[in-house]
């Protein structure tokens, strides 16, 4: 079978989900999850190991991530806000684990109540307790630059917070570092030169992932700009959910199912069956009011005189 040329990951259960004031029940995440992985997508952010009473949504998130795991199809993450959550990841047997720092000072206080600095250490803690974990298959920890492109709170953040928070990651031992547009104010200029400033910082060995948001309807775009800076690594949610709960204005992640309908229409192998990844679409629409979901596939149907199957 011939591997991806582009690797995505699917957030919308944990990023798709997250902002809902809806809780989606337990039965409902799994079953998506399941969709997910039927349709060929190879990694799933599938919860947050945070306190219930921060992110209620999450309050099932171990029942979930089991279920997940359960399935020898997919790799299986979950983000973690600190050395607590990670300990919880951990002891699932989470395969991933995606821990979060906001380049803005100002948002990652309203995130996780701590300093950029003080998050640092999380990280380093959470480092420390993947390599004290004794676990055979440890899990791939992945270090995600929040706000790299603009933030609600701040504005436009500057280059040198962003390269500075990559070059920590790097050197506290992250295995990946992502770049996250939480609130969707990149554009194609900004993601290629960012992308190449970290890129030339952490060294071509050091794995890059694009998280990008549409809120202004620059999402396939930014992608694209990152195809071209050599970024073949991307989150994306299913019929466009997501949301930042501590970002006023965030709109939902670039949709999955429109982004590969691009890669594919650009003659990039993702492996997913796009047919397959619309029908995530009826499950959530059993669950999630009808204006959280998004996509101009679902909207005009597949073009079936230009769509190659994967």
């Amino acid at each position: 079978m011939r591997d991806a040329d582009v690797h995505i990951c699917e957030c919308g259960p944990r990023d798709g989900l997250q902002n809902l004031a809806v809780f989606v029940p337990t039965e409902a995440k799994c079953a998506l999850i399941d969709a997910i992985a039927a349709a060929g997508v190879k990694e799933v952010d599938a919860g947050s190991f945070v306190p219930p009473r921060v992110v209620p949504q999450f309050a099932d998130v171990e029942a979930v991530t089991a279920h997940s795991l359960g399935r020898r199809d997919i790799v299986t993450g979950a983000l973690v806000p600190n050395a607590r959550g990670a300990e919880r990841a951990i002891a699932a047997g989470v395969q991933a684990i995606y821990f979060v720092i906001s380049a803005s000072e100002t948002h990652n206080l309203a995130n996780v109540r701590r300093s950029v600095s003080e998050q640092l250490d999380g990280f380093r803690a959470v480092r420390a307790a993947i390599d004290a974990s004794g676990r055979a298959a440890r899990p791939h920890l992945m270090g995600a630059v929040a706000t790299a492109f603009g933030c609600s709170l701040e504005g436009r953040v500057a280059e040198a917070a962003v390269r500075r928070l990559a070059i920590a990651f790097a050197e506290s031992g992250a295995d990946e570092i992502g770049l996250a547009d939480t609130v969707g104010y990149g554009n194609p200029a900004l993601i290629k030169t960012l992308v190449e400033a970290v890129r030339s910082d952490v060294g071509p060995a050091m794995p890059l992932r694009l998280h990008l948001h549409d809120t202004l309807g620059l999402g396939l775009a930014n992608a694209y700009a990152g195809l071209e800076a050599g970024i073949r690594r991307f989150d994306a949610a299913v019929s466009g959910l997501g949301g930042c709960p501590f970002a006023p204005g965030a709109r939902g992640n670039v949709v999955t199912e429109d982004l590969v309908f691009m890669l594919e229409e650009l003659g990039m192998h993702t492996g997913i069956d796009l047919n397959r990844l619309m029908a995530t679409r009826e499950i959530l629409a059993r669950q999630i009011p009808a204006e959280h979901l998004t996509g101009h596939l679902h909207e005009a149907g597949i073009p079936k005189s230009l769509w190659r199957a994967a």
